[in-house]
């Protein structure tokens, strides 16, 4: 019983070692300028870099209600 599951196990792990072989591998170099272009190209939408109005922020701290 545990040979055949060592064999059942073994070619899950030679099916998986093949689909591995067959992906396109990029250089780190390359997905980084990838990246880094992808974040300069994006910035100008990225609320965190160019803040939120605070006409649009739901999160504004509330007025208080001068009739109190």
């Amino acid at each position: 019983m545990s040979g055949s599951f060592s064999v059942a196990a073994m070619k899950k792990v030679v099916q998986q070692l093949r689909l591995e072989a067959e992906l396109n591998r990029v250089k780190s170099s390359q997905a980084t300028a990838d990246l880094k272009q992808f974040c300069l190209q994006n910035a100008q939408h990225d609320p965190l870099l160019t803040g939120v109005s605070s006409s649009t922020n739901p999160f504004r701290p509330q007025k208080v209600c001068s009739f109190l």
